[in-house]
């Protein structure tokens, strides 16, 4: 991807940086922005206000939360990638970073213009249809996709993980269906309840609670592997597609060139936190399992997403309305 104008300068900034004298020591000697690319009242904010008086106690310092929406996440994004890599700003973003910048020609490279610090937790999408639905199993909803082409599942976006899974699952189903995309969860969630959508791939933070009480039946979850608050829900790859597996993920990242020593002060802060049990059980009872890791292993983990991300586009097809 070449994208660059809007980011022209980063290097600068940089050296900008590490010329005033950046370093774990003094790091941080400020008041701490951190960006979330999802408007108020979201999971993502949520889960940022959450954590903000724990961050506030480890750091030492004010943190002051700016709501960066729109484009998916894109906005936001794009604040983070053109803030100075001090550290003193960073943001928190949900896998949509990739899926956003690789259909949309957003003007960021998700490797080259973000610094990993830490994968804070994944969220697995739950596939759900109402309860009066026929379909009980993954193999109900294969068969009634191919003598039903055109079943309807909706999303909170085009490029959210809602939408790749179901775009996944159309592929290795070979099924046709078809993504209605609305300006939010919610209302894909209201269609579906009403009887408008035949079925969704939720995230499970928003979906869990209708299906604990009763209001939509959980036929699978995307995840590799079952999920402690669903353990008798099978996973998708389990269920007659082999190797499916796709979770929506959250994470903080800065601008591309923060000093490594602030990156590691910063991953060793943070996942102090997300690893206290009251956190973690927190965190869970939202849907939500925490991974943790070094800024490598979530740099890693990044760049096989935007490969595995990048192939569903490609074979999808998927591109901006």
């Amino acid at each position: 991807m070449k994208r660059r104008n809007i980011l022209a300068g980063g290097a600068g900034l940089a050296t900008a940086a590490l010329a005033g004298g950046a370093s774990a020591q003094s790091f941080p000697s400020r008041p701490i922005r951190l960006i979330v690319t999802f408007p108020p009242g979201g999971t993502t904010d949520i889960l940022a206000r959450q954590l903000q008086p724990q961050i506030m106690a480890t750091f030492g310092q004010p943190v002051i939360i700016e709501n960066r929406s729109g484009a998916s996440g894109a906005i936001g994004t794009v604040e983070i990638a053109r803030a100075p890599p001090d550290g003193h700003t960073f943001g928190l973003v949900i896998s949509a970073v990739i899926s956003t910048a690789l259909i949309s020609r957003q003007p960021y490279d998700p490797i080259r213009d973000l610094t990993p610090i830490l994968l804070l937790a994944r969220v697995a999408d739950i596939l759900v249809v109402p309860m009066s639905s026929p379909i009980r199993t993954v193999a109900d909803l294969i068969a009634h996709a191919k003598s039903h082409p055109g079943l309807t599942y909706g999303s909170p976006g085009i490029g959210t993980s809602v939408h790749i899974a179901g775009e996944m699952f159309a592929l290795a189903a070979g099924v046709e269906m078809v993504h209605v995309p609305y300006r939010g969860g919610g209302p894909a969630l209201t269609d579906l309840l009403s009887g408008h959508l035949q079925l969704m791939f939720g995230n499970a933070s928003s979906t869990l609670p209708y299906v604990r009480e009763g209001a939509l039946r959980a036929i699978a979850v995307t995840s590799a592997q079952r999920v402690p608050y669903l353990p008798d829900v099978p996973t998708i790859a389990e269920s007659g597609l082999p190797g499916f597996a796709i979770d929506e993920w959250y994470a903080f990242v800065g601008p591309a060139g923060m000093p490594a020593p602030v990156v590691e002060r910063l991953n060793a802060g943070l996942a102090g936190i997300i690893t206290q049990p009251a956190e973690r059980a927190r965190l869970l009872d939202m849907g939500a399992e925490v991974v943790g890791g070094s800024p490598a292993d979530f740099g890693r983990f990044m760049q096989s997403e935007v490969e595995k991300i990048g192939q569903v586009v490609r074979d999808a097809h998927i591109r901006m309305e």
